[in-house]
């Protein structure tokens, strides 16, 4: 009886291992601010993204997210391109 459980909780120690760490780890992001999520709101609706649409979700905050970060990341290449080289 004792040896099943010892089993028993050193199975229950590595099956919440995993989930302790994840834990610790979202810990240590940024707290994101009013502004910051109606700025990325705001994106998203202007990237065809609507709140009430709800048939179509989660396809269209997708959709609208892809085309956010196309444009995120087209504007961060042509400031590279813009950028005075240093010698």
């Amino acid at each position: 009886m004792k040896n099943s459980y010892k089993m028993l909780v050193v199975l229950a120690a590595l099956l919440s291992a995993p989930v302790m760490s994840y834990a610790q780890s979202a810990d240590n992001q940024q707290p994101v601010t009013r502004a910051q999520v109606k700025h990325e709101l705001a994106e998203l609706e202007a990237a065809g993204y609507n709140p009430n649409d709800w048939i179509n979700y989660p396809q269209n905050v997708q959709a609208a997210e892809a085309k956010v970060a196309a444009q995120h990341q087209a504007r961060a290449l042509a400031e590279q391109a813009t950028a005075p080289q240093g010698s």
